[in-house]
């Protein structure tokens, strides 16, 4: 016979203003308050920059995306114009070269660090490789002045032209400064983010994944190419879309090596422009139209990276609700 349970005491509810009055309501608030400023100071900024933007906006329309043309010395034969193509062609070339290079290399080693490396050795070089994504781009753009500008001028870009010359995106003299050597640059600054976030969503496979592939007569190896790596896809291609915000958004290395020059060309051995180079460099002297036309072309690249930024974010969720079994 069941023993009768002693009956449980009547939980009475607190109401609002108690609760509130306590340290966990305090601290609701207080945490919700912080939430809530970082979503003011992303519309502020949002607000500023259209704004400022006003009068490209209502001098040349949607015209401003799809223009070729920059013009900032006015004439009387040729007044000023802008246009942000050259500047977009250059962020996206540069970006794309940049996560070519970058998404091998990156998931290979995140495959290597997560899966096969001992763990000490794993971890010592996941820290040197956090390390490595703190550099100041600053110190990315000297180096690479002084280093990969010179190889590439007389060794890369002349071997890359013997070869391929032929075709149009490897034409042209080969100065060093230009597309290819800001996307080589950008490749490796983005290489940790890859690495980094790879290496966390390989982790967060369920190890029962690995144990039944092994369990089936699966190699090391087979075992992470078809169980793990299907398992951890989205977390990886989240982790190519914070790289690739990453590329898109950065300006000082990029500034440095890439030649600066506000026209669309074919080959990767020219030099060219990204929206945040440009901005950089000739907001300081910029004036009326002009100085609207850069906040524009701010306004562009803010929209781009926080479209990026949120298909990232939202991989890296899929990636961790799937690996928690509650997607």
């Amino acid at each position: 016979m069941a023993t009768p349970t002693a009956a449980l005491p009547e939980v009475r509810k607190r109401p609002v203003a108690g609760h509130l009055s306590g340290g966990d309501g305090v601290a609701r608030a207080l945490t919700l308050f912080f939430a809530l400023l970082i979503l003011v100071v992303t519309v502020l900024l949002v607000v500023q920059l259209w704004n400022n933007s006003e009068l490209t906006r209502a001098k040349f329309g949607l015209g401003f995306l799809t223009s070729a043309v920059w013009n900032q010395n006015s004439t009387p034969s040729r007044p000023e114009e802008y246009g942000a193509l050259p500047f977009i062609y250059g962020t996206c070339v540069t970006a794309f070269l940049a996560l070519l290079i970058s998404v091998p290399l990156g998931v290979g080693a995140a495959i290597y660090l997560a899966e096969l490396a001992p763990p000490k050795i794993s971890n010592g070089l996941t820290f040197m490789i956090e390390l490595l994504a703190a550099v100041p781009s600053v110190i990315f753009g000297l180096i690479a002045i002084f280093s990969v500008v010179p190889i590439m001028r007389t060794t890369v870009e002349p071997f890359i032209k013997k070869g391929l010359g032929f075709l149009p995106i490897f034409s042209g003299p080969t100065y060093g400064f230009g597309y290819l050597t800001a996307g080589l640059v950008l490749s490796i600054m983005t290489l940790p983010y890859i690495i980094s976030v790879s290496r966390e969503a390989i982790l967060s496979v369920p190890r029962e994944q690995r144990e039944a592939a092994l369990a089936l007569g699966a190699t090391q190896w087979e075992s992470t190419w078809d169980a793990v790596l299907p398992f951890a896809k989205l977390g990886i291609i989240g982790s190519v879309f914070l790289a690739l915000a990453r590329a898109l958004g950065e300006t000082m290395a990029v500034t440095m090596v890439i030649g600066n020059d506000p026209k669309i060309n074919t080959s990767l051995f020219s030099q060219g422009y990204t929206l945040a180079s440009v901005i950089a460099n000739e907001f300081p002297e910029a004036v009326k139209l002009h100085s609207a036309a850069l906040v524009e072309l701010a306004l562009v690249l803010f929209a781009l990276t926080m479209a990026v930024n949120a298909m990232a974010q939202l991989m890296i969720v899929l990636t961790t609700q799937k690996g928690s079994g509650k997607g």
